[in-house]
């Protein structure tokens, strides 16, 4: 892969590096940024912001966590058991206490999952979770939650930041938190004074951690001088132009990217045309100059591989040439246009370099069809949003519960949805294929998103750093950042 050198390599930042790495060790500071704004707004765990998720993560544990490796790891359970029908999970909750000294039993961590859960009413999320139709405490510290029908992935789930629970504003998780404006510093607490077993030369091993949210550029400009040791959170938008740096890393994450419809009306109101749009975008310009590993384009709102049971692709015109289908694409504009302007199309992206390229890419495509483009904000009225998100598990469900009507994100399919409802309780195996696969065509049919190909999750990371490994989440807790190996 290119490396920048006028910006990683030269003599000045390799001096700085080595400092910070003396620094670590004699203060024992672990500096990190996360792209985000740089205010104290996006430093709050409340937040659901890239810096918010990842210090609730380290305040607040769930009923389970995650590893560096994406892994699930016991939280407030330290062991659970799972019905052999799937439609019974048992944890037992480990002998410890919240921040204000009352004890951690089922009946508050009853009391906490109710109220996270209902916290993500109108999200994805909550439709990932619907299947749990009961949270019952069984004894003091055992809790069981039943299920309607099986969730294989519901460990995964409950191991989201978002589920991490709290007692009066506070979590009981691995880090105790101070804020300074838009500095957030974390200090790793003791197992033993978390109900765990002691864990050797614990004081030898813990290092604070300072985390900061910083604008794309700047997190970059940091680390190139040595002045943190990781940057977190960066995604297609947030690339810089040029080569990509050496210390980059990306996750291997499945999920959606591409553009939504935000309305049907106008030129929108026909799926013919907006099948046009996704017909005439050329994907393989999206990404041009920048070496991802692993990214391919997609033409299906379910990318193939997902699950065996998706059908063939309703799209005949993918396998055409690009030409080809930009032709085709430009013979409906012409038809729709008439004698009446072209349309403009307003592509809500957000601000970084890596989506300027996304954006010039987009509206070249456009300009072969005839159609011309205008960059707006996220927050601004638009035509077509992006959609930019990470599968918490890749499975076809959750694909169809991201573009589900209850959402309210955009343009949707009522009939895919009912689909997939009648499939969650469909009787046998091949009665869900079968209505997976009906759902997906009335998805694909309706044409209310245009995926690009997978999401791109990047961070930079210093040689030696531990703590850290790309996963299929791209989810990076703090806690493991801040120990070093036995």
């Amino acid at each position: 892969m290119p490396i920048h050198k006028a910006a990683f390599l030269n003599a000045s930042a390799a001096s700085a590096m080595m400092l910070l790495t003396a620094c670590d060790t004699e203060q024992r500071v672990v500096e990190v940024a996360v792209i985000g704004k740089a205010d104290s707004a996006s430093m709050n765990a409340a937040n659901r912001s890239p810096a918010g998720q990842l210090l609730r993560g380290a305040v607040a544990d769930g009923l389970v966590g995650l590893d560096q490796q994406g892994q699930v790891i016991p939280a407030l359970a330290d062991r659970w058991i799972v019905a052999d029908d799937g439609l019974s999970y048992i944890f037992r909750l480990r002998a410890s206490e919240w921040p204000d000294g009352t004890a951690i039993n089922a009946a508050s961590v009853q009391a906490g999952l109710r109220q996270v859960i209902a916290a993500q009413r109108g999200t994805p999320l909550a439709l990932d979770l619907a299947a749990i139709s009961e949270i019952r405490v069984m004894t003091g510290r055992v809790i069981e939650l039943r299920l309607s029908q099986p969730v294989p992935e519901l460990l995964t789930l409950l191991a989201q930041p978002e589920l991490s629970l709290l007692r009066k504003g506070r979590g009981a998780g691995p880090m105790r938190l101070s804020r300074e404006g838009s500095i957030a510093t974390l200090v790793p607490i003791a197992p033993e004074k978390r109900g765990l077993t002691a864990v050797a030369n614990w004081q030898a091993r813990a290092r604070t951690l300072r985390l900061v949210a910083l604008p794309p550029a700047e997190a970059i400009e940091r680390f190139s001088a040595g002045k943190v040791l990781v940057v977190l959170g960066g995604t297609l938008v947030d690339l810089p132009a040029g080569d990509l740096p050496g210390a980059i890393r990306f996750d291997p994450v499945p999920g959606l990217f591409g553009l939504l419809f935000a309305h049907s009306d106008g030129f929108l109101s026909d799926a013919a045309n907006r099948e046009a749009i996704a017909m005439a975008i050329d994907r393989e310009a999206l990404l041009a100059g920048k070496a991802v590993p692993g990214w391919t384009p997609s033409y299906r709102p379910i990318p193939s591989g997902q699950t065996a049971v998706l059908s063939a692709s309703a799209q005949s015109w993918v396998n055409q040439s690009l030409p080809g289908r930009q032709a085709a694409a430009s013979a409906r504009v012409a038809k729709w246009r008439g004698s009446k302007d072209a349309p403009q199309l307003r592509i809500a992206v957000p601000a970084g370099p890596g989506a300027a390229q996304l954006y010039q890419s987009l509206a070249d495509s456009l300009k072969q069809i005839g159609l011309d483009a205008v960059r707006v904000g996220m927050q601004d009225r638009a035509d077509l949003r992006l959609l930019d998100t990470v599968a918490t598990y890749p499975r076809a469900g959750w694909y169809f519960n991201q573009l589900h009507c209850s959402n309210q994100r955009g343009l949707c399919s009522a009939a895919a949805d009912k689909l997939t409802a009648e499939a969650a309780v469909a009787p046998d195996a091949a009665k869900q294929a079968e209505l997976i696969a009906q759902a997906e065509m009335k998805l694909t049919e309706a044409h209310v998103f245009i995926p690009f190909g997978p999401p791109v999750r990047w961070s930079l990371v210093r040689n030696g750093t531990t703590g850290f490994a790309p996963n299929r989440l791209g989810y990076h807790p703090l806690m493991p950042l801040a120990l070093l190996p036995k």
